[in-house]
């Protein structure tokens, strides 16, 4: 195939795609819009804390 055969193929995969059909492979823009503000390991060690500090405070409660 030459190029312009190519790019033709490449813009109509494209428009199809915009149109409501799934891309085989998000694009790398997609897939950062989709991922959290914060990393997975700075929600282990918030949820380390909090709950951390649950199991204490109930532990106080109960054998003080």
């Amino acid at each position: 195939p030459t190029a312009f055969e190519i790019r033709q193929k490449n813009a109509q995969f494209a428009a199809a795609a915009k149109a409501g059909k799934n891309p085989a492979k998000p694009s790398r823009q997609e897939r950062l819009l989709k991922r959290s503000p914060v990393s997975m390991w700075a929600l282990s060690i918030i949820g380390f804390v909090v709950f951390g500090g649950v199991i204490f405070e109930l532990a106080r409660l109960i054998f003080l």
